[in-house]
């Protein structure tokens, strides 16, 4: 079965919907699957076509301002003139999910939408969700990577219940066997994304002050950090931050398992794969009581504060999560990657 997976962004670029295909689209091909990644390339300096571990990955360069729209048109004429078994599509908020819906005609068509109620840019929210409506029309199954996206979905849409079908993101249990905790001098607050302001790091940042002996670990990159470090600077903290673009995959586990507490206040979020790997890593979590990632609020190692968090609230409960012991989240929503494969195998592609 030749399956074509297509997204915005693919690897190296790191982010929710950039690991989840990576993930599936590896597995995929490992199972037997003939794959092949259609994707676009914002920086023009990837190559055009590479196998990464079985997978064949074929990018189109386009023009991303901000990070967003991920424009390339290439992916259209592409889609045209090639037959696939099915085209699994990605992304609600990027061009090429748009491209894909209306390049296709008579091939099996399914849609991740990875929506957390936002288009790709508020200004084009009305007009973008006229012509995106297509998206969902023509998806044969759409699959959520949340309960919170499919009642989202489902009420923003009027998507018919029994075209929708709920399957968690993953993660790779075997990885955190091996990791072992780095001891450091002060507590440390972790956040690991792509830094934008929705993302909610300035508000970790604003609360730092009142944190003694705290430092935050930054990782990830985006259009919101230069404003950020501003905003360290302007209080007095900038020595206490350390920002890092990007870490190989094995360290980014090593600083999961240091901190002493994982912060993510994001009001957009369709699943979190970065919370459940902090949790998996037996780190305490705070996330934002918004969009999927109340679903991971146990009160016992992941925690939420209501948005926009009172400075004295955000203290509190980031205080509180760091007085927790590490151990093991029993959430029931974090899956290992070849369950959801399996699940998407048995209960999408093979029908």
């Amino acid at each position: 079965m030749k399956i074509a997976q297509v997204c915005s962004r693919y690897y190296p670029t790191i982010g929710g919907a950039e690991t989840h295909v990576r993930e599936i689209s590896e597995r995929l091909a490992e199972k037997g699957f003939n794959i092949e990644v259609i994707t676009t390339d914002p920086s023009w300096k990837l190559p055009n076509s590479e196998v990464i571990n079985k997978v064949k990955v074929i990018r189109f360069k386009s023009i991303a301002p901000n990070d967003g729209f991920f424009f390339s048109p290439q992916i259209w004429f592409y889609l045209r003139k090639n037959k696939y078994d099915i085209v699994h599509v990605h992304n609600y908020h990027g061009f090429p999910a748009l491209f894909a819906a209306y390049a296709l005609k008579d091939q099996s068509f399914i849609f991740t939408p990875h929506y957390h109620g936002a288009a790709i840019r508020q200004l084009l929210n009305k007009l973008y969700r006229t012509i995106g409506k297509k998206i969902f029309e023509r998806a044969e199954k759409i699959v959520c990577v949340s309960q919170f996206e499919l009642n989202l979905i489902k009420r923003s849409f009027y998507i018919p219940e029994q075209k929708l079908i709920c399957i968690p993101n993953g993660i790779n249990y075997k990885d955190f066997k091996e990791i072992k905790k780095v001891k450091k001098d002060n507590k440390t607050i972790l956040f690991v994304g792509h830094i934008e302001k929705y993302k909610g790091v300035q508000y970790i940042i604003n609360v730092l002050p009142m944190l003694d002996r705290v430092s935050i670990e930054v990782i990830g990159k985006g259009p919101y950090e230069k404003k950020l470090k501003r905003l360290a600077k302007d209080l007095g903290v900038s020595d206490r931050i350390t920002w890092v673009s990007q870490v190989p995959r094995k360290e980014l586990l090593v600083h999961y398992k240091s901190a002493d507490v994982f912060v993510i206040l994001s009001q957009l979020e369709a699943y979190g794969i970065v919370v459940a790997e902090a949790l998996t890593s037996g780190t305490p979590c705070v996330v934002a009581e918004t969009s999927a990632l109340i679903e991971f609020v146990d009160n016992k190692m992941c925690f939420g504060v209501k948005m926009p968090p009172s400075t004295n609230d955000l203290v509190k409960v980031i205080l509180r999560a760091m007085s927790i012991k590490h151990s093991n989240y029993q959430g029931k929503n974090i899956l290992d990657w070849e369950e959801v494969v399996n699940l998407l195998i048995e209960r999408v592609y093979k029908k």
